[in-house]
Formats: structure tokens, sequence, C-alpha cells
């Protein structure tokens, strides 16, 4: 809690270099010295949303993913809020800065609404309705063209920062204009590097295997060219496969299905328009890896060794909870629950039952066709694990919902439940 709390005050923290050096030098009555102040706040905002979305692998080691994007989403609402205040406030002679800063705002809020809506599931992922127009929008709109949208934000950053320079209240101040452009080009310089260049850097692997489980889900393997030496159990990484035979090029979340660090296995739901087309990556395809991420195994290490584990999993959202019961099935007490569509989609229950058989009855697992109920829940798990248990759930962003909402409700802590989305 206190390294979210460290991380989100840092967002209010970014600004101010800015605001106090305008503070200092400009001559402006206090209230244009406000507006302008809300103005500098949203473009600052703007462009650590940027640095966040190049997902940092220090910072996530230190708050994880989920809080990255969650700052990454909320920065971009209230920078909108604060900008809608400064250009409903302020005047500018210069008709081309006009312009620049109206088409800026209604860019970033349209961008913004496209991402709440198809990226974020903070209300799709509440309504069946709107969950099932977004389905019937996404035959039509597909991820590409969601990522090229988002990369609107780097246009909408160019034409703020031409608004500025076009300010006579701001460009004047010589020293104040040199931190603003140390501001946007360290940002940018960022994005440049990670999105460009350090791909370079990621791990590299080959497919050795691309095989069907179930009705509509495929097992991806992959042979890396050097050992994945901090992989740890839970973690997931992003794949760009190469070559005129993938499906895509575009990065993609998929979690590790096992604790191997020389070759990867990857458990994958065709669902999306990027993952039905996975029939297409053949073997010897190249992979790019970047990662890895996940907070799991940070969260196991420091429960008691004694605490039960639960993991609960959805169809393929089983896959990084396999990879922390093969590294705790024979040390901690541990229950997996999995849902699945129909008998023949529990297609690692072979694996499963190895686990169990070699955990010296520490280990248990429960295989449900179709999704937990409350009394399902309430039945299958014992009393210490209401109790003491740490939650891991993996699945759909509607059934991990849902089945926090069941476990709550049969007393599990809020505290001990953790959750992985299997959208990003």
């Amino acid at each position: 809690m206190l390294r979210k709390l460290l991380f989100w005050s840092f967002a209010v923290v970014f600004p101010l270099p800015l605001i106090l050096t305008y503070e200092f030098v400009a001559t402006e009555p206090d209230l244009l010295k406000f507006y302008v102040f809300l103005g500098l706040i949203a473009y600052t905002w703007w462009l650590l949303s940027i640095v966040l979305s190049v997902r940092p692998a220090w910072l996530h080691r230190f708050v994880g993913l989920p809080a990255i994007y969650g700052l990454h989403g909320a920065l971009g609402v209230l920078a909108i809020a604060a900008v809608y205040v400064h250009s409903d406030n302020s005047y500018s002679p210069s008709h081309l800065a006009r312009i620049l800063g109206d088409w800026g705002f209604y860019g970033a809020l349209a961008v913004l609404c496209y991402s709440m809506f198809f990226m974020s599931g903070w209300f799709v992922d509440r309504s069946r309705l709107l969950l099932k127009v977004k389905g019937l929008l996404e035959t039509v709109l597909r991820r590409q063209l969601s990522v090229w949208i988002h990369r609107l934000n780097l246009v909408i950053v160019a034409m703020i920062w031409l608004h500025a320079h076009l300010l006579v209240r701001v460009n004047q101040y010589f020293a104040f204009m040199m931190l603003f452009d140390l501001y946007t080009v360290t940002a940018l310089g960022i994005y440049v590097w990670k999105k460009w260049i350090a791909p370079d850097t990621y791990l590299m692997g080959t497919v050795t295997s691309n095989e069907t489980r179930g009705g509509a889900t495929r097992r991806v393997s992959v042979g890396l060219d050097s050992k994945a030496a901090t992989l740890r159990p839970g973690d997931f990484f992003f794949l760009s496969f190469e070559g005129s035979s993938s499906a895509s090029r575009e990065w993609h979340p998929f979690s590790v299905t096992d604790d191997n660090q020389k070759t990867l296995a990857f458990t994958i739901r065709q669902h999306g328009d990027f993952t039905r087309r996975l029939d297409n990556v053949e073997v010897g395809t190249r992979v790019r890896l970047e990662g890895p991420f996940g907070r799991f195994e940070s969260i196991i290490q420091g429960r008691h060794r004694e605490a039960p584990l639960v993991l609960v999993g959805m169809g393929a959202g089983v896959a990084p909870l396999l990879s922390l019961a093969a590294a705790h099935h024979t040390t901690r007490k541990i229950h997996l629950l999995w849902a699945v569509r129909s008998p023949e989609d529990a297609y690692y229950r072979d694996v499963i039952e190895e686990y169990q058989a070699a955990s010296g009855n520490r280990m248990q697992a429960t295989i449900s066709v179709g999704r937990f109920r409350r009394e399902d829940l309430a039945n299958t798990l014992s009393a210490e694990a209401v109790a003491k248990g740490a939650f891991f759930i993996v699945g759909p962003n509607p059934a991990v919902l849902a089945n926090q909402r069941l476990l709550r409700r049969i007393g599990v802590s809020a505290r001990r439940i953790h959750q992985e989305r299997l959208t990003m």
C-alpha cells in the first residue's frame, strides 16, 4: 500500500518544477497564472501517461502493472478535466494557438472515450449489454486500429507543445521554455527508445510447437535463445511474432504455463481478432518477448508458509496458476479451482493430477464445467482457506469480477484476493 501511495503521489510532484518556474518568472495576474498552471498540469500528466505506457520493468516490480495502468488511465481523465477548465477560461491572440489547443483537447477527449470503452474495461466488464456492443464493434474495429488510435497521443502532445510555443505569455520566458522542452524531449525520448530501440535488447526465441487444446485454445511453446533468468512463477510476457506467417507483429500479453526458464509454454484462448489467427503461427517463427511481468510470486513470498494458496482459474486463465502450482505444490497447501466451458477443455487434467500425486497431499484440485457458484465455493473451500488463504484469480474480466464478489460474500477478505485479468 505504501508503495502505491508513493507511486500515485509522484503524479502530484511531477508538474511542480514547471509550475514553480513559471510562478517565479511570470508577471501575469494570479488568476491567469492559475489557468496556465492547469494547462501545465494537464500537459505534464499526458507526458507522464506516455512514459507509463511503455511499462518500465523496474516500476512494474515496484508496484505492478495494474497500478501502472490504473494511474495511466486516471491521468488521462484528470488531464481532460484540467484542460477543460484551462481552455474555458483562457484566451490567446494567436489564432493558430487557439486552433491547436482546441484540436488537442478534442483529440484527447476522443482517445479517452475510445480507450475507456474498448481498452480499459471500466464500463463494459460491468454491463452485459455494453460487453455485447463492444464485441459487435470489435468485428469491425480491429486491435491494430486501437493501437494506432492510442498513438494519437503523440500527435496531441505535438500540437500542445506548438500551442505553448505560440503563446506570448509563456514563450517570452527562456528558462521556463527550456524546462518545458526538456520535459517533452525526455518523455518522448523514453517512448521512442522503448518502442523502437529497446526491442532489440529483448529476449528472442523460436516457436517450437503450436498445438490445439480443447475447443478453442492453443498451447504455443517458445524455445528461448537464452535463459529467462528473471522469470518467476505466475509471470507473463508481451509477445511479438515476426515474419510473414505470423498473426501480428503487435505486442500481446500471455501468461507462462509452467516454470521452465528455457522453453516457455503459453496457453492462449482464441477469442480476439489476433488470437483467432494464431493457427497461422508456424513452427520456426521468431518471437520477441518483453518481460517478464507479474506480482503473484512476490505476494506469495510475503505470506506465511502455512497459509493456504487458493488458485481460481477460468479457462485459459489456469496458465499462470499452473506455474504457481508447479513451483509450490510440494511446499505449500494449494487448492486449485478451474472452471471450463466443456469437459474437453479440461486439457491440463493430467498435469494437475501429476502435481497432486507429487504433493504429499498438500495440493487438491476442483474442476468445474461452468462457472463456480457461491454455494460451490462455500462447500468446496475449507474454513482455513476462507479465513487465512491467499486467493489468486485469473480469467476474463467479467468472470474475475464475478468471482471476487462471490469470495467476498463467503467471508474472504478483499486484501487477500489478488487477480489478473486476461485483457490489457
